[in-house]
């Protein structure tokens, strides 16, 4: 087994419940970890016995440019994602919004968790 883990990814995207947060944007930072049943790469040292770094990127990159209002829908939607593109034991996906606007003091940020076992009902 490995576990793959790409963290701090910083995106603009338009995800929010409210018109003018999804017009406007914002940033987020996205982490996710992955686990792989097997990991042949270990021995081989190939590329593709490996998960691919920037195709992982890619897959996040696009599921947060679709706007959404809820963060845990966009964390959804990665998961189910990465599960379609990579054989996966277990893929844990955190999307933060930065400086999110809640009507008090400053936060530095809004996150929300997601695993596959979340995702078990579907």
């Amino acid at each position: 087994m490995a576990t793959i883990a790409l963290k701090d990814i910083k995106f603009y995207a338009h995800h929010g419940c409210f018109d003018e947060e999804r017009l406007i944007g914002t940033y987020f930072i996205v982490d996710v970890e992955m686990s792989t049943p097997e990991c042949p790469a270990a021995l081989t040292d190939k590329l593709e016995d490996a998960v691919d770094y920037s195709h992982v990127y890619q897959i996040i990159s696009k599921e947060m440019s679709i706007p959404s209002r809820l963060l845990e829908h966009v964390a959804g939607r990665i998961i189910r994602s990465l599960s379609r593109s990579f054989l996966l034991s277990d893929c844990r996906v955190t999307v933060s919004k930065l400086a999110p606007a809640l009507g008090g003091e400053e936060v530095g940020r809004a996150s929300v968790t997601l695993t596959m076992r979340d995702l078990q009902h579907e």
